[in-house]
């Protein structure tokens, strides 16, 4: 069953001009979900805006939407398409999070334990973990410079600014860009305060998703991330990932499995030899209705 027929069984008959959604979180991690494959809307900027504001619409952290895959998507098996828009309606070309709830419905959709998912960070290979978890294969993890990207040369591995305890970072690109910060003490760290100096730095000239992790032992992580445009999320997946390679790389963890608790909760990470990761962790319902 398609999700737009689940949601016509599901939802009472909408007024006129007003399109089906599904609202959904991943840890805490919100997102208004439209199937664009049956009942297309109109998406302009301001009605992403509107949508996500919990005073003004339904209130979510990105608005995505469902979609055919292009034709490199279905030539690469991909099941569908989706697309992610962040608050200020700008697409992002990937969310950890955003990826196992879509995954998860169009796995209920089509009946499969495994799909290929079309994202504008490539296509990402999903499976059941669970009654109502995802496993997600994102990556592969860059750090060229260029791939960030950066608006100059710099060395990734320590980049050459600072905000507070913010020291001494590391810039990562997972399909989004992100800078991760190593501290003793994440709950000394104000993160709303420190963490938009450097997202807003013109060393990344399309801003950057900021974490600031803790190590707590060998295979242990505690994160929190500021992301672009300017939101302290609950969890987000691709930063988990970005963030136990960037301990990896600095020999804080050993082995290849780590866990990373998020203020929403914990993503189990596997960081495979050839730069992927595979993120896993749950996805909840929260409500259907029209917009």
């Amino acid at each position: 069953m398609l999700l737009s027929d689940y949601l016509a069984q599901a939802v009472p008959p909408g007024l006129p001009g007003l399109k089906p959604f599904i609202k959904m979180h991943g840890l805490r991690n919100h997102f208004v979900i439209f199937d664009q494959r049956v009942h297309p809307r109109a998406l302009p900027v301001a009605d992403i805006v509107r949508l996500c504001d919990v005073e003004a619409g339904v209130g979510a952290e990105q608005v995505l939407t469902i979609e055919a895959p292009t034709p490199a998507g279905t030539a690469g098996g991909s099941y569908a398409r989706m697309r992610i828009f962040n608050i200020d309606g700008r697409e992002a070309g990937a969310c950890g999070n955003a990826t196992r709830c879509v995954a998860h419905i169009l796995l209920e959709e089509s009946g499969r334990d495994e799909l290929v998912l079309e994202t504008g960070g490539g296509l990402l290979a999903c499976r059941r973990a669970g009654p109502m978890a995802v496993a997600v294969t994102l990556g592969p993890i860059l750090m060229e410079w260029e791939q960030i990207p950066l608006a100059r040369e710099a060395d990734t591995a320590h980049l050459p600014l600072a905000s507070g305890p913010l020291r001494d970072g590391l810039a990562l690109n997972i399909g989004n860009p992100h800078a991760v910060f190593l501290v003793r003490d994440l709950d000394a760290v104000d993160v709303r305060a420190v963490a938009p100096v450097i997202q807003n730095d013109p060393l990344f000239p399309e801003g950057v998703n900021v974490g600031v992790a803790e190590v707590v032992d060998s295979a242990t992580l505690r994160l929190k991330v500021w992301e672009r445009p300017g939101i302290l999320t609950k969890a987000c997946g691709t930063g988990a990932c970005v963030a136990a390679y960037a301990a990896r790389l600095r020999g804080l963890v050993d082995g290849n499995s780590i866990t990373v608790h998020l203020p929403g909760g914990a993503l189990s990470v596997e960081l495979l030899p050839d730069g992927y990761a595979v993120m896993t962790g749950p996805v909840a319902l929260c409500c259907f209705g029209y917009a």
